[in-house]
């Protein structure tokens, strides 16, 4: 595998952990005028670290950004734990659709009204992934074509991912990946209900 995807170093945890399987994304200034595309359907996940981020995610990341932070890779280094496979996607045209991802993600509401707002297309992506733990951690020396926000990297070589393990059971999986669709079925319902 070579696509690697950016995002926020406590973020990558909780994604490793379980704790979430949504990915929330605008897209990054590199990415131009098209703004932000589900590309790949599979990828690698490139902690970032973005310096404010423990400010933007809810007191509970927050404290969990604390226990992580001492172990973090100096910024000379990419480490490389998880791979994820997007199962949905949507791309959310109301604030009011986000918001009921709310519980599903650690980011905070102001968060994601900013990114919402953010540039001229009023939207934001919301993306279900499986992630995957590769058999073993890789670290890589952090390379300038990494760098600028964007959400795609490309890396050279790639990565076997044979032997990852999801970090979720089936049926975990199953029941987080429900409250997503249902969360976003309401936005499907109401949009409905307007129409004439």
């Amino acid at each position: 595998m070579r696509i690697a995807f950016k995002e926020w170093a406590v973020v990558v945890d909780a994604l490793g952990r379980g704790d979430q399987i949504v990915i929330l994304r605008k897209g990054g200034i590199s990415e131009g005028a098209g703004g932000f595309q589900v590309e790949h359907p599979q990828f690698l996940l490139f902690p970032t670290l973005y310096h404010q981020q423990r400010e933007h995610v809810a007191a509970a990341a927050q404290a969990r950004y604390d226990v992580i932070a001492p172990d973090l890779p100096g910024p000379e280094t990419l480490r490389l734990d998880f791979f994820g496979v997007v199962v949905a996607w949507r791309r959310l045209d109301s604030l009011a659709a986000a918001e009921r991802l709310r519980g599903q993600h650690i980011w905070r509401d102001a968060v994601i009204a900013e990114r919402f707002e953010w540039g001229r297309n009023r939207n934001i992506f919301a993306l279900a992934v499986r992630i995957h733990r590769l058999p073993q951690r890789l670290e890589w020396p952090m390379r300038p074509e990494f760098g600028g926000c964007k959400s795609w990297v490309e890396l050279t070589p790639g990565v076997d991912v044979t032997g990852a393990l999801p970090v979720l059971d089936d049926a975990a999986f199953t029941v987080k990946l429900a409250a997503f669709h249902a969360a976003l079925e309401l936005e499907t319902t109401a949009a409905a209900a307007l129409k004439p």
